[in-house]
């Protein structure tokens, strides 16, 4: 896996607390986005299973759940490692996404780095048909809202 997008943002919060609120809580702050879907529909909920070998999933309000990834590393508080497979991708297509929580001046400097999508095809249902160098902008686009959601969340008083 060669291509990536890569965000980051500081949050004024412990490393241990922003890796509990992206782990335990990340359905409380995931935001949907309209091109990418992990799930069937738009109504899922994200959760992820603590520990290596834990699911990533998206329930959704039917009651179903679909497994969108599983946990490859799960180094509390400093790093975490997911695969990313939506439902639309085939038994043989995944992505990851390397997260680090690196404390910097009392803050937690939180690093995603989504790679793989040079593996998936453009015309793929999960590419729209963008190129890689613009589908990984509209990526990273969304990547970094995601952080300020989680931004706003792990500075709350949850």
């Amino acid at each position: 896996m060669t291509s990536r997008v890569l965000v980051a943002l500081r949050i004024d919060a412990a490393p241990a607390r922003v890796f509990e609120a992206f782990t335990a809580e990340i359905g409380e702050w995931w935001r949907p986005n309209a091109l990418f879907r992990p799930s069937r529909s738009a109504d899922g909920r994200i959760s992820i299973e603590t520990g290596v070998g834990g699911r990533v999933l998206a329930s959704r309000v039917d009651g179903e759940v679909d497994v969108i990834g599983q946990v490859l590393a799960w180094d509390e508080p400093d790093r975490l490692v997911f695969s990313w497979r939506p439902t639309s991708f085939g038994p043989d297509q995944a992505t990851e996404v390397h997260v680090r929580f690196e404390s910097v001046d009392g803050m937690t400097r939180v690093v995603v780095e989504h790679v793989g999508w040079d593996q998936i095809p453009q015309d793929h249902v999960a590419r729209h048909d963008f190129p890689l160098d613009r589908f990984q902008r509209r990526l990273a686009d969304w990547w970094q809202d995601l952080l300020a959601s989680l931004d706003e969340h792990s500075a709350g008083t949850h």
